[in-house]
């Protein structure tokens, strides 16, 4: 029998995914739980295990196409004996079944669950209904999570749909379109009023909103170039749509620079101390074959801070009224990746030592770069630092990651002329820059904590004193 998969909800309520790449054709076999494709979401490049065990029949979409939600995106070719196994030890029999209702349940046939959590044994001997028992089935070597029920849905009847005069004037209701297109709109300040439906009934798609923003509203030609001008768009300029991490990231930093007060702080520290310290460890068999910079002092002088300076390890939640303060701290470093700006979380940061922590950031630096941060690794963070060092920049104004009180960036090691011992010496000079949310933090504490973190580094024997 032919079963379709449809691209599930990856996470968080995300509404649609890009198909980056299949790894099978038609005509494959493939087991239960292999890898079939990669899909990008808003926040991270995910990898789809196939639900079924059996042959690649269809792939009804293209790399590069952005698919919605709930449609489908490969069909299989299972046998009967496969997509109906056999009752297990978690699983009570049933009598024969027989009549029109036995008939009907045994085709209402469950649809695969959220990708991740394992495939759902199938089962024609049971009634229709939600399966409260049921176990998921995965291979030995896939991650056990919570198994995710699918909704059940019968057909729809459908009626003929009466012409009727459009309304104008107070009544007028808003343009047809569907969520993710409303989304996307909203994400580019389109007014929807003004766009003209192409689809079905007047229906708005994403194509007639990417129109509308090139001049072109309702796939109206577009206007001719100017005289002396050749009409090489290719030549002359480069459009690339705004999607996936980058397109998240930009709403992400618009609604935290509207929303959360920001004022930045600055403080420049001699930082040769540290950097001795640093050449000292990478010598030190312990930390031999680990990878130590800058960044791994800065992030354990951020975490010994947040002890005397908690208010700065907190979230402003709006809907509550409530600040809630964080008794640990999921530290995350902003990473640029080919797909755009991620910031990835090292979770309770504040419980490893400086070794593990600098496995840690080792670790997701890499997994970053390669597009294999999972969307569970981008959320939950509670202050972040950005190192915008290595690329030779020396200060910034960094916008808080949203949810967070605030963002440490560090600037570049620079060998700068500076006061030592009442004589002019050549030093190792950073900047640091402090970004936080006023309305969480007031002044003093921001610069408490930021002179706390430059006296660390500018001292590392200082930390003595303040654990």
């Amino acid at each position: 029998m032919i079963k379709e998969f449809r691209l599930p909800d990856l996470g968080e309520g995300l509404t649609e995914s890009e198909i980056l790449s299949w790894k099978v054709g038609v005509g494959d076999t493939v087991s239960l739980n292999q890898v079939i494709a990669e899909v990008e979401t808003a926040k991270a490049v995910v990898e789809l295990p196939s639900p079924f065990a059996g042959v690649i029949r269809e792939l009804h979409e293209q790399p590069g196409t952005i698919v919605e939600v709930g449609k489908p995106i490969v069909s299989f070719e299972v046998s009967d004996d496969a997509a109906t196994p056999s009752p297990g030890p978690d699983t009570p029999a049933s009598s024969p079944a027989s009549g029109p209702g036995a008939q009907e349940s045994q085709e209402a046939k469950r649809q695969p669950n959220l990708v991740g959590y394992g495939a759902v044994v199938e089962s024609s001997a049971r009634p229709a209904r939600r399966l409260r028992n049921l176990r998921p089935v995965v291979d030995s070597d896939t991650p056990r999570f919570p198994m995710v029920e699918p909704v059940e849905t019968k057909p729809v009847e459908t009626k003929p749909v009466e012409a009727r005069a459009p309304v104008v004037g107070p009544a007028e209701t808003r343009p047809r379109s569907t969520p993710p297109v409303r989304k996307l709109a909203k994400d580019l300040g389109v007014d929807l009023t003004l766009v003209a439906g192409t689809g079905p009934q007047g229906l708005i798609t994403r194509e007639d909103v990417q129109h509308f923003l090139d001049g072109r509203s309702g796939g109206a030609a577009p206007e001719a170039a100017p005289a002396g001008v050749q009409a090489r768009q290719g030549e002359r300029e480069t459009r690339t749509p705004i999607k996936g991490v980058r397109k998240f990231t930009a709403a992400a930093m618009v609604a935290s620079a509207f929303t959360a007060p920001h004022v930045t702080e600055f403080l420049t520290v001699d930082v040769t101390p540290a950097m001795e310290l640093l050449a000292k460890l990478k010598g030190n068999r312990e930390f031999s074959g680990h990878k130590l910079t800058p960044l791994t002092l800065a992030a354990k002088a951020v975490l010994i801070a947040l002890r005397r300076n908690p208010a700065l390890n907190a979230r402003w939640e709006e809907v509550n009224q409530e600040i809630v303060t964080f008794n640990y701290v999921n530290l995350g470093i902003a990473a640029a990746t080919p797909r755009g700006l991620t910031v990835p979380n090292i979770k309770d940061a504040d419980s490893l030592s400086l070794l593990q922590l600098a496995e840690a950031l080792t670790e997701l630096t890499e997994t970053a770069r390669s597009g294999k941060t999972t969307p569970a690794d981008l959320s939950g963070g509670t202050i972040s630092i950005t190192n915008i060092g290595v690329f030779g920049i020396d200060a910034g104004t960094p916008i808080l990651n949203p949810g967070e009180a605030a963002i440490l960036a560090m600037g570049a090691v620079r060998n700068m002329p500076w006061e030592y011992q009442g004589e002019v010496a050549l030093r190792q000079v950073l900047t640091l820059s402090l970004s936080f949310d006023h309305r969480l933090v007031d002044g003093e504490q921001g610069s408490r904590f930021l002179a706390d973190v430059g006296a660390i580094l500018a001292e590392p024997g200082m930390v003595i004193t303040m654990v």
